[in-house]
């Protein structure tokens, strides 16, 4: 993991999704420290009314011994285990020279009873023990016990393929092409498992987390992803049965949930709860239930993904999957190639089965697809439509199942398949092939949905219309159509909203959450207002939220439509349990105190923002949200320390160097405002406000450098009326009328309700000597229906009086 990774954390927190985690009611206190495989430790087997209790998965073996043996074999069953020395010796390899990092040198000792790794430092030497083992397939991770009940992930792990140990921090920065990364250190909150590994490693997990005394608790009923994780509490099952038998008759009720009769839709669901890059926003997830009543998903509008949507940071599978054509056109599910204990269905000779029955021509006779020598390793369909990249130690095969294409290697320097085997050539070698058999056109429509990607991700915005046009075309996948959503956040341009109000109908309830979300950002407008209200009842919770949190500024007396009051109070209720849920999560508080600054309650915005800093220090966006919280309940001095902090933790905010010139002018320390603004302006050019901001400010001293700037900021948001009203001023008091004129009519022609620029229309003409000019102007604006009585009544006085 890596500093990156916190400031993408940011991102997510803020504008996609929250975390929650479950509390297991069902479950006595199973101390982290003696953790094992036996299951009835953990598990309270009396019957609590109302509440399903779970049996544990031993008491499966009995009646489901060959499956029982499957899975407690398997990588799902083995996704924690305790340390022992039976696991070190099968397992591990002594680690032979010390691994340095950050002047700290790492040691390993693996012995009979305990193991341990050993830290040695400028400040001395510390011994930290191996309590627990995550993972095992590529990597083994390791945990030991730190203060106020952390389980913390050790700062070495092992790899299971190159058989050597190495630095887990370091293995988790990020290459981005365009930005800087760097290691966290290993005590980082980050890595405590407590509040980021949970439910995926062991089953019935509750964090039991203490907010006043910042303490853990947790428990878990076993180690692993139990048999009841994705059947449920088997404990009235053991009983009907058990009952059952003893009368010699078949139950008539099987008291379980039996995935062989899930849909499709069901089990990829089901097992996307751990194999997706997402946020939770329940903590009642059941085995059969829509993922995305549950959870939101990362798509690729985070910088983890290339462009064209091959990974590049760590993603697990369910976003790519997502984009795979075999899922969007027919009944396909995980089930089809993997086993329910994780396991590839087909493998070796059979490899190719997997794409059966649709792709049988091409199994049957592939050399003419895939151009490869029989017995080679490109024969098998995996090798170009799954291949395997690496990140942090993992193996990863790109689940969107899209063939190679060495085109987007050339353009955006994501991994191509061809080139994964044929490391001794380069990508145009392997375009000039993919050409020659598929000819030009191949890679284009790929290609073109990247190039969009890429260029929102720029804020560039030329293309627009095509983003829209990708938008509206349901025969680009979900994923696509998500990003471009999420990504026109930062486009200024007005023309997006009917786009986005149309998203809510969209047929994903990905889409139609991320539409909701973008909504708030809108003119609030009577038909926005309606179709967001309309979204509290849609049938996802993650939508209902959504459009919980859009609607938050709006004040009870717009909401007039019978049971709208109704349904906006169920969505606000549930936005904020989901919130609440998790109160070790930074992000969770985050998102409460966006919630409350809609709302206009300053003082519990403040509350949850201070909240989410004393968790995370470095959580810049809260910090910066906080001053603005504290600006409104004009406590200046505390918005300005809490702009510092930010600041300090990120130099180059430009969020936090804008608000701090703000606060800073409103106080008149014009020289330390003109430097924060300048500095918010070089950190991000495309901050109009910034730019407008600092012209207003320049005015009163300059104002041919007040015209500059206010021209920047109008160039980079035309459509922002105040930027065309102030640069006009600006140029008419620079002897520049006629430039003032044509940013005046612009506006218009954009805004005909803009009423402020007709009057300095007006004023302009007049003062340069062409008042027929200005009375014509009055006489068109006091025809206008809409005009204000009292502009109205000034006008009529004013043309009345041949005032021109």
């Amino acid at each position: 993991m890596s500093r990156t990774t916190l400031r993408l954390i940011v991102l997510v927190a803020l504008f996609s999704g929250c975390s929650s985690q479950p509390d297991e009611p069902s479950t006595e206190p199973f101390p982290v420290h003696t953790s094992d495989r036996e299951p009835t430790t953990g598990v309270a087997h009396e019957l609590t009314e109302g509440v399903p209790l779970y049996a544990g998965s031993e008491s499966c073996r009995d009646c489901h011994a060959e499956f029982h043996e499957l899975w407690e074999t398997s990588w799902h069953g083995l996704a924690m285990q305790p340390y022992s020395a039976e696991l070190a010796m099968e397992h591990l390899r002594p680690l032979e020279e010390p691994i340095v990092i950050d002047r700290r040198e790492y040691t390993v000792e693996l012995n009979a009873e305990r193991g341990w790794m050993h830290e040695t430092s400028p400040d001395g030497e510390q011994s930290f023990e191996i309590l627990h083992a995550m993972g095992g397939k590529n990597i083994y991770y390791f945990l030991t016990p730190m203060e106020r009940g952390r389980l913390q992930v050790m700062p070495l792990a092992y790899d299971v393929n190159d058989q050597a140990w190495y630095d887990v921090a370091a293995s988790g920065v990020r290459h981005f092409p365009d930005q800087e990364d760097e290691a966290l250190d290993w005590t980082d909150r980050l890595f405590t498992f407590n509040t980021t590994c949970f439910n995926c490693h062991v089953s019935q997990l509750a964090t039991n987390y203490d907010l006043s005394t910042d303490t853990y608790r947790t428990t878990w009923a076993e180690p692993g992803i139990s048999c009841e994780s994705c059947h449920g509490p088997a404990h009235e099952h053991v009983r009907v049965f058990e009952e059952a038998a003893a009368r010699g008759e078949e139950p008539d009720d099987m008291a379980i949930i039996r995935t062989s009769q899930f849909t499709p839709q069901q089990m990829n669901d089901l097992c996307a709860t751990c194999h997706a890059k997402m946020s939770p926003i329940s903590i009642d997830f059941l085995p059969g239930d829509p993922f995305f009543d549950h959870y939101d998903l990362i798509t690729l509008e985070h910088p983890d993904y290339y462009p064209d949507g091959r990974d590049l940071g760590e993603n697990y599978s369910m976003t790519s999957w997502l984009m795979s054509a075999c899922v969007v056109q027919g009944d396909f599910d995980c089930n089809h190639c993997h086993t329910s204990s994780g396991r590839m269905r087909f493998s070796g000779p059979e490899i190719n089965h997997s794409c059966l029955p649709c792709h049988q021509e091409r199994v049957d006779n592939p050399a003419p697809h895939h151009h490869h020598p029989p017995g080679t390793e490109g024969i098998s369909c995996n090798a170009c439509h799954m291949p395997m990249t690496r990140f942090a130690g993992m193996n990863r095969s790109d689940h969107s199942m899209r063939p190679p294409m060495p085109a987007a290697t050339l353009e955006f320097g994501s991994p191509n398949a061809c080139n994964m085997c044929h490391t001794d050539e380069d990508a145009a070698w392997a375009d000039e092939w993919v050409r020659q058999w598929h000819g030009d056109a191949r890679q284009d429509a790929e290609l073109e949905r990247a190039r969009l990607i890429d260029q929102a991700r720029r804020r560039q915005w030329d293309r627009l219309p095509e983003m829209l046009a990708h938008i509206r075309d349901r025969k680009h996948d979900e994923v696509h159509r998500n990003s471009l959503v999420r990504l026109l956040q930062d486009c200024p341009d007005p023309v997006k909203w009917p786009v986005i109000r149309d998203a809510l109908q969209d047929p994903s309830p990905l889409v139609r959450s991320s539409a909701a979300a973008a909504l708030g950002d809108s003119p609030m407008t009577r038909e926005i207002l309606d179709d967001l209200l309309e979204a509290t009842r849609d049938p996802y919770r993650l939508v209902r939220i959504r459009a919980a949190m859009a609607l938050a500024p709006v004040p009870p007396h717009m909401i007039t439509r019978a049971g709208d009051r109704e349904s906006l109070e169920r969505a606000v209720e549930e936005f904020t349990t989901a919130m609440s849920a998790r109160p070790d999560d930074w992000s969770s508080h985050a998102n409460l105190g966006n919630f409350f600054m809609q709302r206009r309650d300053y003082e519990e915005a403040v509350e949850h923002y201070e909240t989410s800093y004393r968790l995370e220090p470095r959580s810049v966006g809260p910090m910066v949200n906080a001053a603005i919280a504290y600006s409104n309940l004009n406590r200046r001095g505390a918005a300005e320390r809490s702009l510092r902090r930010a600041l300090e933790h990120e130099p180059d905010n430009a969020a936090a160097h804008f608000n701090l010139g703000l606060l800073l002018a409103e106080r008149g320390q014009a020289a330390e405002a003109e430097q924060a603004l300048r500095k918010a302006f070089q950190e991000d050019p495309q901050m109009a406000q910034a730019a407008y901001n600092l012209g207003v400010l320049l005015a009163e001293h300059d104002l041919a450098e007040a015209v500059t700037w206010c021209r920047k900021a109008y160039e980079l948001r035309p459509e922002e009326s105040r930027y065309a009203h102030s640069l006009a001023y600006y140029l008419h008091r620079t002897d520049e009328a006629q430039a003032a004129i044509e940013v005046l009519r612009a506006a218009i022609d954009r805004e005909p309700t803009y009423w402020d620029a007709y009057l300095l229309l007006g004023e302009i003409y007049e003062q340069s000597g062409r008042p027929e000019v200005a009375a014509d102007l009055y006489r068109q604006l006091i025809r206008q229906p809409a005009l204000p009585a009292r502009i109205r009544q000034h006008l009529t006085r004013k043309t009345a009086a041949g005032g021109s």
